[in-house]
């Protein structure tokens, strides 16, 4: 098996609502699995936390979540971006629109100095995802 690199997120309560909207907006097949499930938590208040969510899209993008445990410090969404590249412009802009809905579009999705088209927003949850799609 090839080594992989996948983004793994950390919500405070929201990790099912990200990925369901990750799944509508990349979409593919999610796995969602509780603390209470697996019995990893003996604090009834955790019993419908996501322990581990996967979503795996047509695309191959995989994508990793899981609610903090409240034993722990939940630190945001700061310091990192998710970026969707390539050359399929209407696969790419659909991800952007799908991920921009009820987020903050801090670069607008625009063509740059580079010659690829690029934009970056933060999502409904407080993920900053960045969108290129190659030029000519």
């Amino acid at each position: 098996m090839a080594s992989n690199l996948n983004p793994y997120l950390n919500f405070q309560d929201s990790a099912r609502q990200a990925m369901e909207f990750y799944q509508g907006a990349l979409g593919g097949e999610l796995t969602l699995n509780t603390f209470g499930e697996f019995h990893a938590s003996e604090d009834p208040a955790e019993a419908d936390k996501i322990m581990h969510a996967l979503l795996k899209t047509p695309a191959g993008f995989t994508l990793m979540a899981a609610d903090t445990p409240n034993q722990m410090q939940f630190t945001g969404h700061a310091g990192f971006s998710v970026s969707l590249s390539g050359d399929d412009a209407a696969e790419l802009q659909g991800y952007w629109d799908a991920l921009s809905e009820g987020g903050q579009v801090v670069m607008p999705l625009e063509r740059q100095i580079w010659g690829d088209t690029f934009g970056m927003v933060v999502d409904r949850f407080g993920v900053t995802w960045m969108v290129n799609i190659a030029g000519q």
